[in-house]
């Protein structure tokens, strides 16, 4: 099996960014591969942006992504607040916002939402994210949640049992106000990623998967 790990030259780091419609998307959905990232790769950047939150709902994300980011070679973290459920309403104050991204980064590496999510939110980032960055390398993570739309992930990230325990961890502790949430659990999180764990063959018996839509893979001519 190929790694598939961006290659970016030696004297900066390799920029991530990451897109959130709600303030625990991000972590729920592809958190412990920013933590493997960031800890094995070291010399990353990371670009942070969460699209909907409330004032305690912000606190929560600020709260969670300093953990999830704390040895990010550097780290940018945006919070906005869009209204909750109604994204595709306002969608061109929020493909503004997706511009002036354009403007401001340059990621070699796109985490965003699955396009095919229930959630009109969820889908409307994944789109913009489309629409917006058309040469880059985008992977699209899951969340789990009631709706009951888990496809079939075709790209996976093997995540060791301390990582996988640590995302977990690090999200029922800083996300409090979605503790009611019946699917908000440690068994939740826990199943998704031993499924995606099996069906990768995962020597750790963790993954985290994403659906990738087009991937290049740099051959030198000869």
């Amino acid at each position: 099996m190929l790694s598939l790990v961006p290659s970016v030259p030696s004297d900066r780091p390799l920029r991530v960014l990451c897109l959130g419609a709600h303030c625990d998307d991000i972590e729920i959905g592809c958190g412990g591969t920013v933590l493997a990232l960031t800890e094995q790769l070291r010399n990353v950047s990371v670009d942070w942006v969460v699209f909907s939150s409330t004032p305690e709902r912000e606190r929560e994300a600020r709260a969670s992504a300093d953990i999830f980011l704390d040895v990010a070679k550097e780290k940018s973290v945006v919070v906005k607040s869009f209204r909750d459920g109604f994204f595709p309403y306002v969608g061109g104050e929020i493909k503004e916002e997706f511009e002036r991204l354009k403007g401001t980064c340059a990621p070699d590496l796109i985490l965003t939402h699955y396009r095919n999510d229930l959630h009109q939110d969820h889908r409307l980032i994944s789109e913009l994210t489309w629409n917006t960055f058309r040469n880059h390398l985008i992977l699209e993570y899951e969340i789990p949640k009631y709706d009951g739309d888990l496809g079939a992930p075709n790209l996976f990230v093997p995540l060791d049992e301390s990582t996988g325990q640590r995302k977990i961890g690090t999200i029922l502790k800083h996300f409090r106000s979605q503790g009611d949430r019946s699917w908000f659990s440690r068994e939740v999180f826990t199943a998704i990623l031993r499924l995606r764990g099996m069906e990768a063959n995962s020597p750790t018996a963790l993954a985290e998967g994403f659906y990738c839509r087009k991937a290049m893979l740099g051959m030198e001519a000869r």
